[in-house]
């Protein structure tokens, strides 16, 4: 497993940031995951929580005996001896978005700038295997990399009050879905029908980190049919194995 040089900051009175280089590409989403296994598998016998992010991870010592510099220097030493031990296998979530103009109100507008026709954009969306950096912002919120370099685009001037739940968006250069109705300032191209965050299931948010998200097109009659299924609890959503 590749190292990098990381650096360790006091973050509040008992927790620690570890910081990456600062660019988002899979190997730093790899290593770091790879380093949070570890880790989840060293404090397996106390409450120390992780949360990560493109190129950070943060821990936050709950119960235990805090001592910072102590406790760097246990940090460096597992990272400087940690092996590759994360599988490479992930799955490859297959997720039903509608594009009709009902749902992507903003995809006139997106293919005005991009100089771009409708289903231009809707085939540039949807051709990608868009990888799980980490989940945030909202419950079930997934942040994806790989989108098309021609969709980029910077968020709205003026952002919305209310987003509909379960809109797909492109803001900057990412792409990624509302899992509930939200504020937001993302350009909107359509809707999926599925639920991203279920309190009432055992795994509330059904993808994680290092896995990858494929969007495609259904109509207007299959996303009313597939959102009936999901409000009866009885979809299933599509995924396969894949190996990196």
């Amino acid at each position: 497993m590749s190292n990098y040089e990381l650096s360790f900051k006091r973050f509040g009175e008992s927790a620690i940031l570890i910081e990456w280089p600062q660019i988002i590409h899979k190997d730093v989403l790899n290593n770091i995951l790879n380093f949070k296994q570890s880790l989840l598998e060293y404090y397996k016998d106390y409450q120390v929580y992780l949360n990560h992010a493109y190129c950070s991870l943060l821990i936050n010592y709950e119960t235990y005996d805090f001592k910072y510099y102590n406790e760097v220097k246990v940090l460096k030493d597992l990272y400087n001896s940690n092996k590759d031990n994360l599988s490479k296998s992930a799955l490859l979530w297959k997720v039903p978005v509608c594009y009709d103009s009902s749902f992507g109100i903003d995809l006139e507008e997106l293919s005005e700038a991009k100089k771009l026709n409708v289903d231009d954009i809707i085939n540039l969306h949807t051709n990608v295997d868009y990888l799980i950096y980490f989940v945030g912002f909202l419950p079930g919120f997934l942040y994806l990399g790989g989108l098309e370099e021609v969709l980029h685009i910077p968020r709205r001037a003026t952002p919305r009050l209310n987003i509909a739940k379960g809109a797909v968006a492109i803001g900057g250069k990412q792409t990624g879905v509302y899992p509930s109705q939200s504020p937001g300032g993302w350009h909107i191209i359509g809707n999926s029908p599925i639920n991203f965050f279920n309190i009432e299931h055992e795994k509330p948010c059904f993808a994680r980190a290092g896995d990858f998200i494929k969007f495609y097109s259904v109509t207007t009659e299959k996303f009313r049919e597939i959102k009936t299924l999901v409000e009866a609890g009885v979809y299933q959503l599509e995924s396969e194995i894949i190996n990196d």
